[in-house]
C-alpha cells in the first residue's frame, strides 16, 4: 500500500537505520569542519570500503557487537567488512535495525480496493497545487530544484509537500552519487543466512483496524508539512557536500569527522510533521522514536541475557550521541566500548576479539 510504504520510508530517513577510503594525495588535506565543507563539491568514494569499526556492549562474558549505520551512503561503494563477517560467523543472533511495520486488518481483496484511496492520499486536498499552497519564494526554489533533479513532471505539482519533498530528495541523492541504504542490510542478511542464522527483525508493530478511516483521517488531517518541505529544500541546496562528507567518513571509518559534521534536522522535522498530526495517535504513531527506542533496548537486553555473542545494526547517531540509545544501556550497567576505545585499550583476545566466539555452538 503506497501510503504505508511512503510513511515507513520517511521514518527511516538518514539513519533510523544505516569503507576505508585510501588517500593518494602527497599530503593530507585539511580536516573537514562545518565551516569549510559547505563549499566543497559533493564527491563520494567508490570501490570496496570496510566502513566503521564495531561498538562493543557486554555484561559478563556475553557480548553485543553493533555496526552503526548511516543514510545516505555512497552509491558506487561495495561495503565489505571482515570484522562484521567474523562477528556474524560467531554469533547466535543477528538483530536488524529498528523499524516500523503497519499491518492492515483487511483481506487481500480489501487491500486491492484500498489502493485507489491510498494513491489519492498523497495528493493535496481539493486538487490544489504546490504553487497554491507554498509561499511564492519557496515555490520558486522548488521549481529550480525540480527542474534540476526531476524535470517536467506536472503530476508531482499536485502532491502534498511532504511527498513531493521526498521524491525530490531521493532524486538529488542519486544525482550526487548517494543512496539511502548502501546495501548494508542486504549484505548483513546474506552473511547471517550463510551461517545458518535467520536475522531477527526489531519492529514496532501497529495494526490499522479501519484502513479506509485511517486514509481519510490522513487526507483530511491538515498535516502541517511545510516545515518538512522547507528543510528538504535547504538540505538539497546547502547540505549535499556535508552529506557526501558524512557518507565518505562512514565508508572510511572516520568517526571523528562524523561527529564534527552532525546530520541536518530535516529527517526529524519530517517525522515530527507526521507523528504530531491528528491521525498519528489513532494509528499508534505518536511518539514513534520513543516506541522504537524501547523495542530496540528490549531486544538488545534480551540478546545480551541469552546469547554469548550477538550482532546488531543501529543508526550511528544513536551510538555517537551522549544521550543516545547506547548511552542508556551504559547507564543501566552494561559495559560499552567504542571502536576507538577498543583500539586504545585492547582487551585480551579471548574476551574481546570478534572472531573468538566463532566456535560457540548455536
Amino acid at each position: 500500500m503506497r501510503l504505508c510504504r511512503t510513511a515507513v520510508l520517511l521514518f527511516a530517513l538518514g539513519g533510523l537505520m544505516p569503507a576505508f577510503a585510501q588517500s593518494t594525495a602527497a599530503s593530507a588535506p585539511p580536516p573537514l569542519t562545518p565551516s569549510n565543507v559547505a563549499n566543497l563539491k559533493p564527491v563520494v568514494v567508490s570501490g570496496v570500503q570496510p566502513g566503521p569499526g564495531l561498538w562493543k556492549v557486554s555484561r559478563g562474558d556475553h557480548v553485543l557487537w553493533i555496526l552503526g549505520t548511516l543514510s545516505p551512503l555512497p552509491r558506487s561503494m561495495t561495503w565489505q567488512s571482515q570484522q562484521v563477517a567474523d562477528v556474524i560467523a560467531g554469533s547466535q543472533q543477528v538483530l536488524l535495525a529498528p523499524s516500523l511495520k503497519m499491518k492492515l486488518d483487511v483481506g487481500f481483496f480489501g487491500k486491492l480496493f484500498l489502493l485507489p484511496a491510498a494513491y489519492s492520499a498523497r495528493k493535496n486536498a481539493d486538487g490544489k497545487t504546490l504553487q497554491q499552497l507554498l509561499p511564492p519564494a519557496q515555490y520558486v526554489r522548488w521549481l529550480v530544484l525540480k527542474q534540476q533533479y526531476i524535470g517536467n513532471d506536472r503530476g508531482i505539482e499536485r502532491w502534498r509537500p511532504i511527498f513531493a519533498a521526498q521524491a525530490l530528495y531521493n532524486k538529488a541523492l542519486k544525482a550526487n552519487g548517494l543512496n539511502n541504504s548502501g546495501g548494508i542490510a542486504s549484505t548483513v542478511d546474506a552473511l547471517a543466512k550463510q551461517h545458518g542464522i535467520t536475522p531477527t527483525p526489531v519492529v514496532y508493530r501497529t495494526v490499522i483496524e479501519q484502513p479506509r478511516a485511517a486514509i481519510k483521517a490522513f487526507t483530511t488531517s491538515g498535516l502541517d508539512d511545510t516545515a518538512c518541505f522547507s528543510h528538504t529544500l535547504d538540505s538539497i541546496e546547502h547540505d549535499l557536500p556535508a552529506m557526501a562528507a558524512r557518507a565518505n567518513a562512514w565508508a572510511s571509518g572516520d568517526l571523528q569527522t562524523l561527529q564534527q559534521l552532525p546530520d541536518s534536522d530535516r529527517r526529524d522535522t519530517c517525522v515530527a510533521a507526521l507523528t504530531s498530526a491528528g491521525f498519528a495517535h489513532k494509528l499508534g504513531l505518536d511518539d514513534l522514536p520513543a516506541r522504537l527506542r524501547e523495542v530496540w533496548l528490549t531486544a538488545a537486553r534480551t540478546a545480551l541475557a541469552h546469547n554469548a555473542q550477538t550482532f546488531a545494526l543501529l543508526p550511528i547517531d544513536q551510538l555517537l550521541s551522549p544521550d543516545g540509545w547506547l548511552a542508556q544501556l551504559k547507564a543501566q550497567g552494561y559495559a560499552v566500548e567504542s571502536p576507538q576505545e577498543q583500539d586504545a585499550d585492547p582487551a585480551p583476545a579471548a574476551s574481546s576479539a570478534p572472531a573468538a566466539a566463532a566456535s560457540t555452538p548455536r
